[in-house]
């Protein structure tokens, strides 16, 4: 299934966990096989990284903070215009398709 958010765009977090509900960010990456998508500053998870050596190069010990994924239907994209969370419609002209804003009808792409 094609997903109607892309790489770049700002979404608002509208259901999930309660610290990250209601915050926006840009999505950093897509997963359409799975459904998700990455947020910068949102789902924060950490990993605890042993030093490692490989190639003559050292990887500091430490604890790694990293973006977890969402799913897409915890999230809303935001209007650039209206600057609100949104649903999406697809419009199609000439052979293109293009997203358009629900609330005002503004091109989003």
């Amino acid at each position: 299934m094609k997903l109607k958010i892309k790489k770049g765009d700002t979404v608002e977090v509208i259901s999930g966990r309660e610290i990250d509900k209601g915050k926006r960010g840009e999505v950093i990456r897509v997963i359409p096989k799975a459904n998700r998508v990455v947020i910068q500053g949102v789902n924060m998870r950490k990993k605890h990284q042993r030093q490692v050596q490989t190639q003559g190069r050292t990887i500091s010990p430490g604890i790694i903070e990293f973006e977890g994924s969402v799913d897409v239907s915890n999230v809303m994209l935001v209007c650039p215009k209206c600057d609100e969370p949104t649903r999406v419609a697809i419009q199609r002209e000439d052979g293109a398709s293009r997203r358009v804003c629900k609330h005002c009808e503004a091109l989003i792409d």
